[in-house]
């Protein structure tokens, strides 16, 4: 089997005849683009210009040479990636149609073949007008955010616009293209599986051909060794190392590998990588319900982690190191867990590829969400091929934790919403509890599926209910109650839970010109897609934080609101394990540079909710429940009664191991004077939370005082925090003069007084620090340099939020 890649350059035509040169994989929008034609989308409100870009057709068009392949009995045309509404010529005759981003394209273009000088023209239509012309012959309801009719069309849903994102639809070839020769017999399919029992491991590969080739199998061990393999029959794997997630132990990869022989000669193989290990969802009747919780190697652990998107509207952008910069930055925060939600496209082999190294386990939507589909016979062949395509690429991965068929149609489904009727019912039963999973039962029987997020287990029973299932909680932030709700329910599984902020300045500076920083004026507003959001960042800052003085400072306290929220859900859910089991974020990243959920912004940015995360996702925390001024009274003026401010510390440990330490507290004025103090030792078992008894202060002056805990092991202080009593404008901090030495990789920031949610930050770089956003007492406080090398730096901390 012979392949000639089509990749590289191509022309792009316009409806107007226009010419521009290409890479392929690659665009309209990025050609478009390296070519200087087209300003950049993601700049104030390009935006608007680039989406009528869409109301055109395009041809990409090549010549090559089909020399080296011409001899073979049978040529195919290989598309990994069309995007979307594609119809292909070579030397002018027609090869074949695409109409599904998500899956892969073959074709037979044996006879439109010639040795030389042959053209290959992928004609692509609008997908705005599509979507509209289908929609007035059928109307189906979705997201409002995006464009009306977008379900009508296999692509990515958010390149229509979504409540984060642009609409920017973009077209073209996303992923290679190339020809095989086939001459001999080929790898149609491969399936491993696993088998655990009585600490032995077997691995058996079951390989389907074209043909009737030899068939050779190779395990390689990760230590180098090499097991041989017969086709369907199991290998023991001696000394069987186990793939864990991250915090619970290694990731070691056995490679597979298949290959297909005939009279001596290699005609084909494949490589995989897999990791030893059983993983499924445990869901138990208990006291509160039903439970939900991912267990690896009969092993429950907490999921913590954040929901990923595309990292960019125009795919061709995102690039294996990208996405490994942006999957090593959820490890650096202690994730063991990300899901990949459903309105975006399938990842690629390589963000996989990176989970199963880095031990990241995979929620995986199916791309289907907030909308209706006309389930017909072409649809319902169309996904069906796009499920088979894509669950037989992702299967064997260590790091798939489940199949997940939707992001929340059950919930809209079952109350009508998106103009559901009953029919719209009806179709979602056999989409998401028929034929997804009759195709995994065929094609992955091994691995968990849950039939929507959120979901009690379908058929529309009571989705999104908090005591079975996950949930998507979205009354802080869409309800604008306070960060204290999080604290009345006790979810099995939070999958979906957010807050937004706007990114840093330095993003900022990137699509706005310095007329357009205020968070209303209509640059801003481009970039804020959750209508009204700027306002509601401004009502709840208004119950935290003083009315900040300049707009850089703006920006610092709205990222200091999305932190405190999410830690505020996050800590109390973990001080729950057992009850709940999964804290997932909404969400990791950004499509394009804007206001939104993410802890890192487009840019790779950290904002102060992934140094939060950092710390409240740590496998040992300490954490506080506090009763107070912020949790009793809704506002200075309602009627006072007595001052209640009390602290109950908890440990909570998601290791293997116990952990035994000491638990230190004080009670400190704004000089950080210690007023009370004490030590506690405790031991903390593997997988549980510990809860100290609750301390009362309400003796003390509330308006002045603070509380500072930690939790010291092996005489090292591993985790801590700090809590006020009343909000952050009432607290009276003093001054803390924050200065700064910078000696080699590492800042040390030294303070006179307490200072809350020390920033540093630098005009000369992009920093990534071993903390940031952090509370400290009168002292010095040092921190490493990551990434960066600044020259001068720039601190805050509350108190200049005024």
């Amino acid at each position: 089997m012979e392949r000639i890649l089509l990749n590289g350059i191509w022309q792009l035509v316009t409806s107007e005849g226009e010419l521009y040169q290409g890479n392929i994989p690659g665009s309209v929008y990025a050609i478009l683009l390296e070519n200087q034609v087209m300003e950049d989308p993601y700049y104030r409100d390009n935006e608007l210009n680039a989406l009528k870009l869409m109301e055109k057709n395009y041809e990409f068009k090549r010549s090559f040479s089909a020399a080296q392949i011409l001899n073979s009995p049978k040529v195919l045309l290989h598309c990994d990636g069309l995007d979307t509404l594609c119809t292909i010529y070579i030397n002018d005759i027609l090869i074949g149609t695409a109409n599904n981003f998500h899956r892969t394209w073959e074709y037979d273009v044996t006879k439109a073949l010639k040795e030389e000088d042959n053209t290959i023209t992928v004609k692509i239509a609008s997908p705005t007008k599509f979507i509209k012309e289908e929609d007035e012959k059928y109307h189906v309801g979705g997201s409002y955010h995006a464009m009306l009719g977008f379900p009508h069309l296999r692509k990515p849903h958010c390149m229509f616009g979504w409540d984060w994102g642009p609409r920017l639809p973009d077209a073209g070839i996303w992923k290679d293209i190339y020809l095989i020769g086939l001459n001999s017999s080929r790898i149609e399919n491969v399936i491993i599986n696993q088998e655990h029992q009585d600490g032995l491991v077997k691995v058996k590969t079951k390989v389907e051909q074209s043909g009737n080739a030899k068939i050779r199998i190779e395990i390689k061990t990760p230590d180098g060794k090499i097991l041989q393999g017969v086709n369907e029959e199991f290998v023991t794997i001696p000394d069987a190392k186990l793939w864990w997630p991250n915090g619970l132990g290694d990731q070691p990869l056995y490679e597979v590998t298949v290959i297909l022989e005939e009279n001596g000669k290699v005609v084909d193989s494949s490589k995989k990588r897999i990791g030893l290990r059983t993983m499924t969802i445990l869901r138990e009747k208990d006291e509160w319900g039903e439970s939900f919780a991912h267990s690896v190697n009969g092993l429950s652990f907490f999921a913590m982690g954040a929901d990923y998107i595309p990292e960019d509207n125009i795919f061709s952008r995102i690039t294996p190191e990208r996405t490994r910069r942006l999957l090593k930055q959820c490890v650096d925060a202690n994730f063991n867990a990300i899901r990949v939600w459903g309105g975006g496209a399938y990842p690629s082999d390589e963000f996989f590829d990176i989970c199963d190294e880095l031990g990241l386990v995979v929620w995986m939507d199916f791309m289907f969400a907030c909308a209706n589909y006309k389930l017909d016979f072409d649809f319902e062949d169309n996904i069906t091929a796009e499920i088979r395509d894509n669950v037989r690429r992702i299967r064997h991965h260590a790091s798939l934790g489940l199949w997940c068929g939707n992001n929340e149609m059950e919930m809209f489904a079952q109350t009508m919403q998106y103009d559901g009727t009953d029919v719209t019912k009806a179709h979602y039963i056999r989409m998401y509890e028929h034929i997804i999973p009759h195709i995994l039962k065929e094609e992955d029987p091994v691995t968990f599926y849950w039939p929507a997020s959120p979901s009690s287990g379908g058929s529309f029973d009571v989705p999104n209910d908090p005591n079975r299932g996950d949930v998507h909680y979205w009354e802080v932030w869409h309800g604008n109650v306070p960060f204290s709700e999080y604290r009345k329910y006790y979810f099995r599984y939070a999958s979906e839970f957010g807050f937004q902020s706007f990114p840093s300045m330095k993003t900022i500076e990137t699509f706005t010109l310095e007329e357009d920083r205020n968070i209303f004026s209509r640059v801003m507003e481009m970039h804020q897609r959750n209508e009204g959001a700027n306002g509601k960042i401004m009502n709840y800052l208004s119950k935290t934080f003083l009315y900040p003085n300049d707009f850089e400072t703006l920006i610092y306290a709205s990222q200091l609101l999305q932190a405190e929220a999410i830690k505020y859900g996050v800590e109390h859910w973990r001080r729950n394990r057992g009850r709940c089991m999964g804290a997932i974020y909404w969400q990791l990243n950004d499509i394009w540079p804007v206001a939104s959920w993410a802890s890192i912004d487009y840019y790779g940015r950290w904002k102060a909710l992934h140094y939060y995360a950092k710390r409240f996702f740590a496998p040992v925390m300490i954490s506080c429940h506090e009763v107070c001024e912020t949790t009793t009274r809704l506002a200075v003026v309602t009627e006072p009664g007595p001052n209640i401010s009390t602290a109950r510390l908890s440990v909570t440990n998601e290791t293997k191991s116990d952990m035994e330490g000491i638990v230190h507290w004080s009670l400190r004025d704004a000089r950080s004077n210690v007023l009370q103090s004490g030590e506690v030792n405790l031991i903390v078992p593997s997988f549980e939370s510990v809860w100290l008894e609750e301390q009362d202060f309400s003796d003390t002056d509330y308006l002045d005082n603070h509380y500072t805990y930690d939790y010291e092991v092996d005489g090292k202080i591993i985790s801590q925090g700090t809590v006020l009593f009343t909000a952050p404008k009432h607290y009276h901090f003093v001054d803390p003069e924050l200065t700064y030495t910078i000696e080699g990789n590492k800042i040390a920031v030294e303070a006179k007084a307490y200072a809350k949610c020390v920033e540093i930050v630098s005009d000369d770089c992009d920093l990534i620090l071993s903390d940031n956003y952090f509370d400290m007492e009168a002292g010095m406080v040092t921190v490493d340099i990551i990434e960066g090398q600044p020259k001068t730096l720039k601190l805050k901390s509350v108190i200049d939020i005024r």
